[in-house]
This record gives C-alpha cells, structure tokens and sequence, in this order.
C-alpha cells in the first residue's frame, strides 16, 4: 500500500531544521523560523529534533514534520526508545526518526517495539540506518521509510566525505519501502544523484541550514 505522504514526498527534498548543543541557533523560535524559510524555499518536509520544537513547528510551519529526539551523544541516541517516539508522536510528529541500527537501546527495547507502539499511536516511522542489512531488518520490522542518515557514523559502515550513494542503491534495490537518502549531501548536484541513485526523497541539513558550520569552512579554507 502506498503511503499518502510517501506520494507528498517523492522525488522533494525534506529540510533537516537543527542545530547543536552549545550552537547560537539552537532557540526554539529560531528553529522554527528556520523551518518556515524552507517552506518558503520549497522544502516538502522538515527534519526537526526535540518535542518541543517539534510542537512549535507543527504549530507554524503547515508542513509534515519528521520528528526526532537526540539523547546523549554516543550508542543509540537517536530516539531511543519508545518514551522518546511517543512523545513526538503527542508533540505532533507525522513521521518518528529512530536509530534502526544494530546497536542495543538504552532501555532493553527492541526498534520492532518502538514501531508497533508508533503506528498503535497514529504516526509513521522513519529507520535511520548505517547498512544494508539494518535496512532490511528496518523494512522487515515495518518502517515505513529507511534513510542513510547514519552511513559512514557507525562502526562497520564507510566512512566518506560524500553520500553513500551505494547504500542508496542496494536499499532500493533490495527493499519495496521509499529510501530517503541522508547524510553528507552538500550540493544540489548531489541531491539529484541521490535521485538518480533510487532515492525516494533526498534530507539536506547542514549545508542549508547550519552557518556555523558553514563559517567555519570557510575560515578554515582562508586559512590554508
């Protein structure tokens, strides 16, 4: 069965809306406006992390909004567990972002059991995974989305400068939910590559919506 959202986002670009601990942007109204400039630019979708700024953004955006919650900075801490999916599923969230990779949970729980209680609740879920064979076991335990986010951020995945446009590839090829590719896209030649590679729908983040770090290369760069 073909998903009604997954139509909305095929062949569109999904803006991810975050910024990290400690950065200036890192204000809920910010990030909010932050959002209503993709719209305004075009963006089918928003990546937005925490409850909170998933509310306000629902609130402000008109937008379907891909929720996620980052808790900790090491293992799974990409929506967790089932209390974290839950809660942006109650903040509005349309599609709940989950770590999906092979990784153990903080809480014991299984990323079939954050599925099943996010789809008992009304929302769909996105896999973040590192793998092809993450992506399967994604697809089997009933993700409605598998993205690349966390190729080439997990042991036993390559690490690259570019797209893992491979991984992008293989999941297509080997799995009937949409392949949302992420995570190291950097141009718009970039993110049609991802297209043509088999990708449902194409994430951007930091080289939209990141100018800290986008300062930063280029101080680095005057520098060499």
């Amino acid at each position: 069965m073909t998903l009604p959202l997954a139509d909305a986002l095929k062949g569109r670009l999904i803006v991810s809306c975050q910024a990290p601990p400690g950065d200036p942007m890192r204000h809920t109204d910010t990030l909010v406006r932050m959002t209503l400039a993709a719209r305004a630019g075009g963006a089918a979708a928003v990546r937005v992390n925490d409850p909170e700024v998933v509310a306000a953004t629902v609130a402000a955006a008109g937008l379907p909004v891909i929720g996620l919650w980052k808790d900790g900075d090491s293992g799974v801490f990409i929506t967790p567990t089932v209390r974290h999916a839950l809660a942006l599923v109650d903040a509005g969230a349309a599609v709940v972002a989950a770590d999906a990779t092979a990784r153990p949970r903080p809480d014991g729980s299984t990323f079939a059991e954050l599925v099943a209680a996010v789809h008992a609740a009304g929302a769909l879920v996105m896999a973040d995974v590192s793998t092809l064979a993450e992506g399967r076991e994604a697809a089997a335990q009933g993700a409605d989305f598998v993205g690349t986010t966390l190729s080439g951020y997990v042991p036993g995945s390559p690490v690259q400068t570019a797209p893992d446009l491979a991984l992008v590839t293989d999941l297509a090829g080997a799995i009937s939910v949409p392949v949302i590719a992420e995570g190291r896209i950097a141009t718009p030649g970039q993110a049609a590559g991802a297209l043509a590679a088999g990708a449902h729908s194409v994430v951007v983040g930091t080289a939209i919506t990141a100018p800290t770090a986008l300062t930063a290369t280029f101080v680095a760069g005057l520098a060499r």
